[in-house]
């Protein structure tokens, strides 16, 4: 009797604790930028990750979510001091964020150690390919950096006739990838970048650098993050230059374009995401987006959203059991997505996504400036048409490389 007494105990006692544990909330950690250069990027984030829990009552796969959103303010040492206290204070079992690439580099190697999954929601750095060191507790919903600008240099290179090309791009990570892959791209298919000018992130105006910009160029690359392209697109047109602009993502990102005039008019970009994809989930997305905060959602919010729409699949596709972890991991770098508002998306081996990407053009439509889509290229990887082995052998993208062969004094 003692015995089927303490053999019933043991079963009450573990289906308690497997009954707690099923009831725990999902503690979800959010990097966001609320302070500094970069902060109109944040607010958008937050918006896309606001809007999707709220579509679902804060509950995935059955589980409740309790949402833990912190300030990096744009900074790496913050950014790493605020996914620690994400982790060990907040205790929070996987980690959206962070808006900057320069950030997600800098807390790259304590999420390896902490062990808390991340999804990136915007660009994806280069630098932890598989040859550096790639970490498995991250997973990245939206592109690398330098993934669309592959697409943008072969377009202006061969669909448009593009033949020599100033390149402006602020100096930090994520200005530095995309341009070098733009640079790649675009002298493979037999253009010239003959001049590279590389503005600091907080450069108070953009004057010293358009005086210094070559006139006798067939376009000019602008790569730019936050309120930047506003502020430089708005000099450009001042200083009376005519040669037509291609933009990285942000430049013309719908969460700046609303606050542009003609002098966006016009100009290039290309990226995973435009609010004028006219597919049945993009439509569902913008509207909601209109509806609930009245604006027009853009990268940001919309790649926050994606990265919410991973982590539901994941845990879906684990009846909610993130506590086992390897099982989580596991689940995440194997999730795709048939629909989303960027289209179709699939992870490599890597951990980097696969997904269309969309060349844009601004246009006025309705009284409103809008990113027309011109060309869609579907499945493109980090690879882009490069070879894989010989892209992994070479340095990563950066300042400096791929080299520039072609400047002029």
């Amino acid at each position: 009797m003692k015995r089927i007494a303490l053999a019933a105990f043991f079963l009450v006692f573990v289906f308690a604790g497997e009954t707690f544990s099923q009831a725990e909330p999902l503690r979800l950690g959010f990097l966001t930028v609320r302070t500094g250069p970069l902060a109109a990027g944040g607010k958008q984030m937050e918006q896309g990750i606001e809007l999707f829990l709220k579509e679902r009552n804060y509950t995935l796969a059955g589980r409740k979510v309790e949402l833990f959103a912190v300030d990096t303010a744009g900074s790496p040492p913050q950014a790493k001091t605020k996914t620690q206290e994400l982790a060990e204070k907040n205790r929070v079992h996987v980690i959206i964020g962070p808006l900057a690439t320069f950030e997600a580099l800098a807390i790259d190697d304590y999420i390896r150690q902490a062990q808390v999954p991340l999804i990136t929601p915007t660009s994806a750095a280069q630098k932890d390919l598989a040859q550096q060191k790639q970490n498995d507790y991250v997973v990245h919903a939206m592109g690398t950096a330098a993934q669309p600008m592959h697409v943008l240099g072969d377009f202006a290179a061969k669909k448009l006739g593009v033949k020599r090309l100033a390149m402006v791009a602020d100096d930090f990570t994520y200005g530095h990838e995309g341009a070098a892959g733009f640079l790649a791209a675009f002298e493979g298919d037999g253009g010239k970048v003959v001049q590279k000018l590389w503005p600091a992130l907080n450069v108070p105006e953009y004057g010293p650098y358009l005086g210094q910009l070559k006139q006798n160029v067939d376009g000019v690359y602008a790569g730019f993050a936050g309120i930047n392209g506003v502020r430089f697109l708005k000099a450009y047109a001042d200083y009376g230059f005519k040669a037509p602009v291609f933009g990285n993502p942000t430049c013309v990102d719908e969460g700046v374009l609303r606050n542009m005039g003609d002098e966006a008019l016009g100009v290039y970009s290309a990226s995973w995401y435009s609010a004028a994809n006219e597919s049945a989930a993009n439509r569902r997305f913008v509207e909601a987006v209109q509806k609930e905060y009245k604006v027009t959602p853009g990268f940001y919010t919309a790649g926050t959203y994606v990265a919410g729409m991973f982590l539901e699949a994941a845990l879906k596709s684990i009846d909610g059991k993130f506590e086992d972890k390897a099982a989580f991991v596991k689940a995440l770098h194997n999730t795709s997505l048939a629909d989303s508002p960027v289209g179709p998306i699939k992870i490599d081996e890597y951990g980097k996504p696969v997904l269309n990407i969309y060349v844009r053009k601004v246009e006025r439509k309705n009284g409103q400036l809008v990113n027309t889509i011109v060309a869609t290229y579907p499945n493109v990887s980090q690879f882009w048409s490069f070879d894989v082995k010989t892209f992994l052998s070479n340095p990563v993208y950066s300042r400096d490389y791929p080299p520039a062969k072609n400047l002029e004094p």
